[in-house]
């Protein structure tokens, strides 16, 4: 055997043995991972099985029982005792579902029965669901997305509650009951109603094809009983020394304009000016839908009307605020001015209907001057700007804007006076703000309303009418 023969034979056992270690190490790698995989596909896969499936078989049933019951109750209801008195059809509950479940032996009322009860009284003597928040004095606003989602305002926070209706049927009944007895309609070819409830409350709903989760309702609450200056003061929605100022003006007869966003509290503040209204003075109110709660003796209320089936018949706050001028009014005060009407109002002011009040949507002071501007203009009146901003200063003599802060709490952060135009710019100077300091460990907001220390311009006009404020209510307090 040559050298090169013996050398590969002396080799040979050492490839033969190392062979299979290299061939073996994936193998039994891939054989541990495909145990890894099958073990981990195993846990994931059990938990679910376990948990979640049985929660998901049983819920519909309980619901669709007691939805059974519910409907074939309601059903029997409309069916055999359509023509009798509400009142004795609830006093006669217990006996109408008892027959309902002798005719219907699958169906289990027990543990149902006065929750069921509750749920047909509401549907039949008040709102359906939803009455019981509706009556809760706590809750503000009520919002219904679709059948299975309201929500409900308590303390300026949204909250999802466990309040829903059938099926999108349900919730029109509602509104039908709702906007029926004020003469308004709402179907596909009028889907939005802009109502009132019998206590004041302002309804806004939208329904399908333009709501695509179903009728949706929302319902701004008003008490039974108005706000007065107090509770707004002891809600830190102003300061004693503000609410000695604003009923100053209220009484000097200036123009008032207040401002704000959406639910930041401008209505109620404009309720509470108008209560220093005097009681000689004839008042005329103008609103889309009619919320102001006056206790004057002498107060004409106009409201909007929407156009018939027909698109035609429509009556506008313009409309309405150009009438009103032909009524003798001692006041006038629109519960929102957004279009034309601004324009109307503007030219009130200026002719001779002095303490107007009046109410728009802004971010602050200076942007309801813009906004106002943008509104002229809307009334078809090719104006120069400054025209318009002649009749804006010489209209206007104070601003509130109120905000809704971060924490849910109502404020009124500025106070500002219109002092008229220099140039071509309106100057707004003003006499109350509100400074935040800072957030406590509960998210609410830390700050006061102070006075600038700035008497306004028509300060001379009041004590002239009479009308005495103290210089004190200018100047911050030390503390």
């Amino acid at each position: 055997m040559s050298l090169l023969a013996r050398l590969q034979s002396k080799n040979q056992p050492e490839n033969t043995v190392e062979q299979p270690i290299v061939k073996e190490q994936p193998n039994t790698d891939k054989a541990l991972e495909a145990k890894i995989e099958q073990k981990t596909e195993k846990i994931t896969a059990i938990p679910p099985k376990k948990t979640a499936a049985p929660k998901k078989k049983e819920a519909p049933q309980v619901s669709d029982e007691y939805n059974e019951l519910k409907t074939l109750t309601f059903k029997h209801i409309i069916k055999e005792r359509q023509s009798e008195d509400v009142e004795a059809i609830v006093a006669d509950l217990d006996t109408i579902i008892e027959e309902i479940l002798k005719e219907n032996e699958h169906l289990d009322g027990a543990g149902n029965l006065d929750k069921l009860k509750a749920e047909l009284t509401n549907d039949l003597t008040g709102y359906g669901p939803i009455n019981p928040l509706l009556l809760d004095e706590n809750v503000s606003e009520v919002m219904v997305n679709g059948p299975k989602h309201v929500y409900a305002e308590r303390g300026g926070k949204l909250e999802l509650t466990d309040v829903t209706f059938r099926d999108n049927d349900h919730v029109m009944a509602v509104l039908e009951k709702i906007v029926a007895p004020l003469g308004r309609r709402i179907d596909e070819s009028s889907p939005m109603v802009d109502a009132r409830l019998q206590d004041g409350s302002r309804v806004n709903a939208i329904i399908p094809p333009l709501a695509l989760n179903g009728p949706t309702i929302t319902i701004r609450k008003f008490s039974k009983d108005p706000f007065t200056i107090h509770d707004l003061i002891r809600f830190g929605t102003l300061t004693e020394e503000m609410a000695e100022f604003i009923k100053a003006c209220v009484e000097a007869k200036l123009n008032m304009f207040v401002s704000g966003g959406t639910g930041s509290g401008k209505t109620t503040t404009l309720n509470v000016l108008s209560s220093f209204i005097s009681n000689k003075d004839r008042i005329v109110t103008i609103e889309d839908a009619a919320e102001l709660q006056l206790g004057q003796d002498h107060v004409v209320s106009l409201e909007t009307r929407p156009p018939n089936i027909e698109g035609k018949g429509a009556i506008s706050i313009r409309d309405l605020v150009r009438n009103s001028l032909r009524m003798r009014p001692d006041r006038i005060v629109i519960g929102e001015v957004r279009s034309g009407e601004a324009l109307d109002m503007l030219q009130a002011m200026n002719t001779g209907h002095d303490g107007s009040l009046a109410t728009g949507h802004a971010n602050s002071p200076r942007d309801m001057i813009s906004r106002l501007e943008t509104m002229v203009l809307m009334a078809g009146m090719e104006l120069p700007v400054k025209a318009i901003r002649e009749q804006i200063a010489g209209a206007l003599d104070v601003i509130i804007q109120q905000s809704r802060l971060k924490d849910g709490t109502r404020r009124i952060t500025n106070i500002t006076e219109v002092q008229g135009l220099e140039g071509d710019i309106i100057v707004l100077q003003d006499i109350f703000t509100f400074k935040q300091s800072g957030v406590d460990d509960n998210g609410k907001i830390i700050g006061k309303l102070v006075p600038t220390g700035i008497r306004p311009q028509f300060y001379e006009r009041m004590e002239h009418e009479g009308i005495h404020l103290p210089a004190s209510i200018f100047t911050e307090k030390e503390e």
